[in-house]
């Protein structure tokens, strides 16, 4: 019998979905990372270090992921080692990148964690060794270029054939990631989407200049989501605004209301490491991308932008009293 506390390998063997790990100390996790403070080409981050020696549940494997390898271009590929996990609720904060708000959720090699004891009580976090990890990690390239595990997840994954897709789509289903029903579907409707999209009508718009919204909105307003109709009289003729693509899947969000999570003014783009500002959009609460598209799905649960000329207000703002 094994004890709860052994160092998982490196496969995750067993690891399931709902599982408690601790975070290793700032020391351990130290010992893992090479020059570049990555394991396997995968960064440990500034933000990730308060969360050293506490326990969190694991979410789910990380089999696969989408990544962004061109602007608005997404391959499938596989995690180096196959040895990743989400856990619950842990999303960049973008402290240490001047504040990047994409709120990514955090990977984490198995190296960096070990399975909780219920018996025993978290060891304290030693200030010493995180500001030692801290000051061995880095956030920039080079001038003008952003470091985090968006901008080399290329790097810290490899290609995946089509055949190892589908023994990771089983994988998922084994470890209490996805349910057998709901994978079922992610296998079956990009297929479907993929044989049929010659037959499907592109959404795309007809101008040139595309507009801006105004509409201001903060933290905890509540917003509907306009008609596919009333979306497409803002796009391209490539189906964007300003140069976010709009979905026709987002049509099963239309006049359904929302909380704004947050404002989206500035973001990390994946492909290049440089930071973008961003007019007029902000993430919703509960809303991540579909990845209708995706065969098996991804995990890594990126939060949809929403142009505002895409929204209405549906409520007054915090403090309001007109």
């Amino acid at each position: 019998m094994t004890h709860p506390t052994q160092v998982m390998d490196e496969t995750g063997a067993g690891l399931r979905s709902g599982e408690w790990v601790e975070v290793r100390s700032a020391e351990e996790i130290a010992g893992t990372l090479d020059a570049n403070g990555t394991l396997d080409g995968l960064p440990f981050m500034p933000e990730m270090l308060n969360y050293c020696g506490r326990r969190f549940r694991v979410l789910r494997q990380a089999e696969k992921t989408c990544v962004e390898v061109a602007s608005g271009d997404y391959a499938i590929r596989e995690f180096q080692g196959n040895d990743v996990v989400l856990l619950e609720g842990l999303r960049c904060s973008g402290a240490n990148h001047d504040w990047c708000q994409r709120a990514c959720m955090l990977f984490w090699k198995m190296a960096w964690l070990q399975r909780a004891s219920g018996d025993r009580p978290a060891p304290p976090a030693g200030a010493a060794g995180r500001d030692k990890l801290l000051s061995s990690l880095k956030t920039i390239s080079e001038p003008g270029r952003y470091f985090c595990q968006s901008t080399e997840l290329v790097r810290a994954t490899g290609s995946l054939p089509r055949a190892r897709i589908l023994l990771k789509c089983l994988r998922d289903v084994r470890s209490g990631a996805v349910g057998a029903l709901k994978m079922m579907r992610l296998i079956l409707v990009p297929l479907w989407r993929k044989a049929t999209v010659r037959f499907r009508r592109p959404l795309v718009g007809a101008l040139t200049q595309t507009p801006v919204g105004q509409l201001g909105l903060q933290p905890g307003e509540i917003v509907r989501v306009k008609s596919l109709e009333q979306i497409v009289q803002t796009l391209d003729q490539k189906g964007r605004n300003r140069g976010l693509q709009c979905y026709v899947e987002l049509g099963q969000f239309s006049g359904r209301s929302y909380r704004v999570r947050t404002r989206l003014d500035r973001m990390i783009a994946e492909p290049t490491g440089q930071m973008r500002k961003v007019q007029g959009t902000v993430i919703l609460e509960d809303n991540n991308c579909l990845c209708a598209n995706v065969l098996g799905g991804c995990p890594r649960q990126d939060y949809t932008y929403w142009r505002e000329v895409w929204l209405e207000r549906v409520n007054h703002k915090p403090g309001d009293t007109g």
